[in-house]
């Protein structure tokens, strides 16, 4: 749209993105997110709160945020934007959660595919990312119905 170009493009490289910032939801259960992208920074292990507040403050000293949209589904989070565009899997993500005194601010721990390396992404937005957090609580409980349940179910054995 910024070039008036025309073509063909994969639609996963697009995003409709609202108008007044709010949360967009979609028949497919995707949510979105207008955030702004802080930044990512290496962390030591996989999750906890004390970690994920002192990638926060990490993060927060060191760059100025990049407006994006965070895309929550079953798929995993999508953050699409001007200077960003990232994909993680749900399997990828060990933790997430909003800083305890500063809602505004949430990120997420992911572990490198190949690697045992961690990294926290932060984001931020004027208001509570309650709503954010609980968005991928509920695409953590859908992919776990969805796949792990029916992938790997559980029985009950009797011994008589």
């Amino acid at each position: 749209m910024r070039t008036g170009a025309t073509g063909i493009f994969p639609a996963f490289y697009a995003v409709r993105v609202p108008k007044d910032g709010s949360l967009v939801r979609n028949d497919s259960w995707t949510e979105q997110f207008v955030v702004r992208f802080l930044g990512s920074v290496q962390v030591p292990v996989h999750m906890g709160n004390d970690v994920l507040c002192a990638a926060m403050q990490k993060v927060q000293k060191k760059s100025l945020p990049s407006a994006c949209v965070l895309e929550v589904s079953v798929k995993g989070v999508k953050m699409i934007g001007d200077q960003c565009f990232h994909f993680f899997q749900l399997k990828n993500i060990s933790f997430c959660g909003c800083h305890p005194k500063h809602s505004r601010y949430f990120g997420f721990i992911t572990k490198h595919p190949d690697q045992h390396r961690f990294a926290c992404h932060v984001l931020m937005s004027d208001t509570t990312l309650h709503p954010l957090a609980e968005s991928v609580r509920r695409a953590f409980q859908q992919f776990y119905k969805e796949h792990v349940g029916y992938s790997c179910p559980t029985e009950d054995i009797f011994i008589e």
